[in-house]
C-alpha cells in the first residue's frame, strides 16, 4: 500500500513538472541563462541563510523538547532539522513528521510525547506562516496592490482559505469539544466496525494533542515565544529572493517577504506533494510581475534548491555520518 502510494505522488509531480517545463517552455533558454550568470557567493549566501533557517527551527525543537527531557542538547534538535529536511524529500512531504517523532524517541523524548510536541510545532509554523504573509502584506500594501491587483481574487480566496485552515487548526489543537465531534463522526462512519483502527489512532492523537496544548496553554509567554521564532525563522527563507535579485533594484528585503511569504502560503492551500508544482508556478509568475518571468524562473529555481535540494544533501550527510540514522547523537 505505501509503495503504490509512492508510486502515485512520483506520476503526480512527474506530471506536476512537465505541466511547469509546458507552461515555461517559451521562458526556458532566458531563466537557465540567468541560472548561469548567478555568482557562487549568492549561492553561497542562499545556503547560508538556509542553514539558519534550520538552526532557528532547531531552536523552537529544543525549546519544547526539553520540557520532556531536560538531558536534550541543542545539538541533537540541529540534527533532527535536517534529518527531517532528508525525509521531507525523500518521502515528497509525507514522512517528516513520522521522521520527526522517530528522531526525538531515539533521543529521550517518549513517543506519545514526541507527537504532541511535532502536532503543536506544525499548527504554530502554519499558523505563524499566515500571520507572518498577513502582516508584511500590510506593511508592503501599496507594492503589493500596484503589482499584483490582477491576481486579487485568487489571492483572496487563499488568504481566505488560508484563514480557515488556520482557525481550523487551532479548533483541533485546544478545543476537546471539536476531538469529542470528530470522535463521534468517525464513530458514526464506524457502524461496520472497518474503521476501529483509525478510530483508535484518533482518539490516541486527540488526547495526545489535547495533553500538550493544555501544558503549553498554560505558558502564554512560552506560546508568544514559539511564533516570534517561527517570525524570525521565516524571514531567513523569504527573504531568499532579495539576495538572489539584490542589486538589480527590483525588490526590497521586505518586499521580498511579503512576496515569497505569500507564494508560499497560496501553494500550501493547494494539495500537492511538498507543495511541488504549485510553488514553483506562483512563486515564478509573483516575482516575474517585478522581475520579469527569466528572473522569476532562476529566482524560483534558487530558492527551492535552497529550501528543498540542500537541506535533503546535508541531512543526508548527516544521516550517512550517524551510521544511517541508527544512532543518532549518543554523546
Amino acid at each position: 500500500m505505501k509503495s503504490k502510494k509512492l508510486w502515485a505522488k512520483l506520476i503526480f509531480v512527474a506530471v506536476l513538472i512537465l505541466l511547469i517545463i509546458y507552461v515555461l517552455r517559451d521562458s526556458a533558454g532566458p531563466i537557465f541563462k540567468q541560472l548561469k550568470n548567478t555568482s557562487v557567493w549568492i549561492l553561497i549566501a542562499v545556503c547560508v541563510s538556509s542553514v539558519i533557517y534550520h538552526m532557528i527551527e532547531a531552536w523552537i525543537t529544543y525549546s519544547l523538547a526539553k520540557r520532556y527531557n531536560p538531558g536534550f542538547r541543542y545539538v541533537r534538535a540541529v540534527g533532527c532539522a535536517f534529518y527531517c529536511s532528508f525525509y521531507r524529500l525523500a518521502t515528497l512531504g509525507s514522512g517528516s513528521g513520522v521522521a520527526a517523532v522517530y528522531f526525538l524517541g531515539r533521543n529521550g523524548v517518549e513517543y506519545s510525547k514526541g507527537t504532541g510536541l511535532y502536532m503543536i510545532q506544525y499548527v504554530v509554523h502554519k499558523v505563524s506562516i499566515a500571520l507572518f504573509s498577513g502582516v508584511l502584506f500590510l506593511i508592503n500594501w501599496h507594492f503589493m496592490v500596484m503589482n499584483y491587483h490582477e491576481y486579487e481574487v485568487y489571492l483572496g480566496l487563499a488568504y481566505g482559505l488560508t484563514i480557515i485552515i488556520a482557525i481550523a487548526l487551532i479548533l483541533v489543537s485546544v478545543s476537546r469539544k471539536v476531538h469529542e465531534l470528530l470522535l463521534k463522526l468517525v464513530s458514526l462512519l464506524n457502524k461496520s466496525g472497518k474503521l476501529d483502527s483509525i478510530a483508535a489512532k484518533l482518539e490516541e492523537s486527540c488526547n495526545i494533542l489535547s495533553d500538550t496544548t493544555s501544558e503549553l496553554l498554560k505558558e502564554k509567554g512560552m506560546l508568544f515565544s514559539l511564533v516570534l521564532k517561527n517570525f524570525i525563522k521565516c524571514c531567513f527563507w523569504y527573504g531568499i529572493p532579495f539576495i538572489v535579485l539584490y542589486g538589480t533594484g527590483t525588490i526590497t528585503l521586505l518586499q521580498s517577504l511579503a512576496v515569497c511569504s505569500l507564494a508560499v502560503m497560496t501553494a500550501a492551500v493547494i494539495p500537492t506533494p511538498a507543495g511541488i508544482g504549485a510553488l514553483e508556478l506562483i512563486m515564478t509568475t509573483l516575482i516575474g510581475v517585478v522581475a520579469g518571468v527569466d528572473m522569476g524562473g532562476a529566482t524560483m529555481l534558487i530558492y527551492r534548491f535552497a529550501t528543498f535540494v540542500f537541506p535533503f544533501i546535508v541531512g543526508g550527510v548527516y544521516i550517512l555520518l550517524t551510521k544511517n540514522g541508527k544512532r543518532l547523537h549518543q554523546s
